[in-house]
């Protein structure tokens, strides 16, 4: 009896397709998942994600969506059909973000000191003195290695070309690698025949290379540095992000209020036998909640005098405030200048094309053109406050037509990209579905990329949106070294 092929019904001719090459034949790369699943068949592979699931569950994997009715927290929405990348092309990709990472920090080392790259006219003043995350109180300072985004996780997609563009830059609080790691974690367990015999590179490395970075901020480069997760708290989106982190780091996970700042100008933990200095907080705090002494007075959150502490040079915080101001979309559209300006190299990942509304011009094509664009707010994250154009009603299209108008400076717009595609399981079979790939990139003493990162993929039939507060889901990403 012949096993009926799961990929018939499979059309993967509206984008390019990760995993089916033009002709239905699957790419090298990906010869060997594809025919395992077709061994496995349909049935089988409907049995892994029922015991997907239930790992899920017994693991505790949420995430919080916020919403008019209140906090939901949610199972953690997971594909068991994994994204997979040749690792010649990865090694690409790995010094291109570490190249982009360099500049970045460079720009923020820049404008919040000599503004170099303002006074010789490459990037104009009044897009840092407009930033709504440029901080004024971070002039003159310095961090450690001149590093100031320390955890970065950067937006890749790749379009109808085969190409991987940078779509953002996340240099604030990036959130989204605890779900990588447990991506695998979970594939382990529902394909451990395959990941024995593929050259997959791993990801569980990713807590240890955060705490080596970490531990080389430390003010005192001779001590067994102290370092400290700082949360918002239980009702925080990323919360179960925060608490795996320090678990998996073997750091302490504290909110604001276990934290002081003594008459020394030096931060303290509460803890049951008494106060203990702490050297590194990776804070998972906005910046105007961080200190209420500089920031919103009322923050609840964050820990008074903690800014004189970072300031006096004795504790060291990641990312270091001020860090979004290179998280700004405007400011993204600059970054292929600033690759060239302060590295003297060519870009090695390019920039999705990019229309700054703050320009007459190009906010008069944009305007004109509503319906063919993507239009995002400089400073939002997340998915919200987007207009995809070629999905949006009219009454949208006009209400972003205003927006725009009424502040350009908030806005850009880019070209609907057709997104990659891979297979999904859906509906009791295998669908394409668009994705991105977040990968998280780690600059202090050195640089690290994690090996692939979070593919996230949007689970609605021709959505282009994959957050996971707008409904998204995410799927395992496999680097794979067939060399070896």
């Amino acid at each position: 009896m012949i096993t009926p092929t799961i990929w018939a019904d499979y059309s993967a001719d509206k984008a390019y397709d990760e995993m089916i090459a033009a002709g239905g034949k699957p790419r090298d790369a990906c010869a060997s998942l594809s025919q395992y699943l077709q061994s496995l068949g349909m049935d089988a592979i409907k049995g892994r994600l029922s015991a997907a699931e239930a790992a899920i569950m017994e693991m505790g994997i949420t995430f919080t969506v916020y919403s008019d009715e209140g906090n939901i927290d949610r199972a953690w929405p997971f594909d068991i059909i994994p994204r997979l990348i040749d690792f010649q092309e990865w090694q690409m990709v790995e010094t291109g973000l570490k190249q982009r990472l360099k500049a970045l920090n460079c720009f923020i080392n820049d404008v919040y000191n000599q503004q170099q790259i303002i006074k010789d006219g490459l990037v104009p003043a009044e897009l840092i003195n407009s930033s709504s995350n440029f901080r004024k109180e971070c002039l003159g300072m310095q961090p450690k290695f001149g590093s100031w985004a320390n955890i970065c996780g950067s937006d890749l997609v790749r379009a109808g070309d085969g190409k991987l563009y940078v779509l953002e830059d996340n240099l604030r609080v990036p959130s989204g690698v605890s779900y990588m790691i447990e991506n695998r974690v979970i594939t382990k367990r529902i394909f451990p025949e395959l990941l024995e015999n593929l050259n997959i590179m791993p990801v569980d490395d990713y807590p240890t290379q955060l705490f080596e970075m970490l531990a080389s901020l430390a003010p005192d480069a001779d001590d067994t540095p102290q370092i400290a997760v700082l949360t918002p708290g239980i009702y925080n989106s990323a919360y179960f992000e925060h608490a795996f982190l320090a678990q998996q780091m073997g750091a302490e996970l504290v909110e604001g209020g276990d934290l002081l700042v003594k008459d020394d100008d030096c931060v303290y933990m509460r803890t049951i036998k008494g106060l203990e200095k702490v050297d590194v907080i990776y804070r998972r705090i906005d910046d105007l909640f961080l200190d209420p002494e500089v920031f919103h007075k009322d923050s609840v959150l964050g820990v008074k005098g903690l800014m004189r502490a970072w300031k006096a040079g004795n504790v060291a915080l990641a990312n270091a405030p001020g860090a979004g101001v290179a998280d700004d979309k405007v400011v993204y559209a600059y970054v292929p200048e600033m690759i060239r300006y302060y590295l003297n190299e060519e870009p090695i990942l390019p920039n999705v094309p990019t229309y700054l509304c703050s320009d007459p011009e190009q906010c008069a094509y944009v305007l004109a053109h509503l319906p063919e664009l993507v239009v995002k707010p400089a400073n939002e994250s997340g998915g919200y406050g987007m207009l995809v154009g070629p999905h949006a009603t009219q009454k949208e299209i006009k209400q972003f037509h205003k927006l725009i108008q009424d502040n350009p400076r908030n806005y850009i717009a880019q070209p609907t990209l057709a997104l990659s595609t891979c297979p999904t399981l859906c509906n009791d079979k295998l669908e394409p579905r668009h994705i991105d790939l977040r990968p998280f990139i780690l600059q202090g003493g050195n640089s690290f990329v994690t090996a692939g990162g979070l593919t996230r993929v949007a689970l609605r039939a021709g959505s282009l949106v994959v957050n996971s507060s707008q409904g998204g889901g995410s799927k395992d990403t496999w680097i794979i070294n067939r060399e070896q």
